[in-house]
């Protein structure tokens, strides 16, 4: 199935709508973000979310050869993205006075997207290492190339609790399928990590470290 390794689990079908979820929840993300802060019209949200929905897992499969992208193969993708984007521009008054929609929709293709890259690196034969390191690449891309889209500071540059949850998630993930602990199960318990992690950060306006003598906002 395009976009999804060939090695894949029996419950493959579970895996590709979760790659779709996350690339749904980023679309919806960024173009709530452009609903909420920009006020571009209906073909800017839609170019913000698709962007933000497909980037992440674009930048995964051009680091691990898997070309072309799965975005470019599966019209799923594509679909998923506009999808959140037009979402997002009919409801988008409507859902963004629900405290906290644009995290939390951040969040969930933050955790998704960690696992589901460092599970395709695991699958075409790369190491823990580097598998870690796509997966987390592949959370924050969507994320990064929104912002710098829009002309702000990425978040996971801002200190946040952003980049740190998607190397959590990535880890967890890596560690177990390492250990031969593969299925569905294990990972969304290492996305469920993921979420939570950010969502507390987010909660309790936690921060990475800074650097000493520094704090936050100097």
């Amino acid at each position: 199935m395009p976009g999804i390794p060939r090695a894949m689990p029996t419950d493959n079908l579970l895996w590709l709508v979760l790659d779709l979820a996350g690339t749904f929840a980023f679309a919806l993300n960024g173009a709530l973000l452009a609903v909420r802060a920009e006020r571009l019209d209906i073909v800017g949200i839609v170019t913000l979310g698709m962007f933000t929905g497909l980037g992440g897992g674009t930048v995964r499969d051009v680091l691990l050869g898997a070309l072309p992208p799965a975005t470019f193969l599966d019209w799923r993708y594509l679909a998923a993205a506009a999808a959140g984007g037009l979402v997002a521009f009919v409801l988008g008054s409507r859902l963004d006075r629900l405290n906290g929609t644009i995290t939390v929709f951040d969040a969930i293709g933050l955790s998704v997207f960690a696992v589901l890259g460092a599970y395709k690196a695991l699958e075409l034969g790369f190491g823990v290492v580097q598998a870690v390191i796509v997966g987390a690449v592949t959370a924050v891309g969507g994320g990064t190339i929104r912002d710098v889209m829009i002309g702000r500071v990425p978040t996971v540059l801002r200190s946040e609790l952003y980049a740190i949850p998607a190397l959590i998630g990535a880890v967890l993930y890596a560690a177990a399928y390492s250990f031969g602990y593969q299925g569905t199960l294990v990972a969304l318990g290492a996305a469920a990590v993921c979420f939570v992690i950010r969502m507390i950060g987010v909660r309790f306006d936690l921060h990475a470290p800074y650097p000493p003598g520094r704090r936050q906002g100097k």
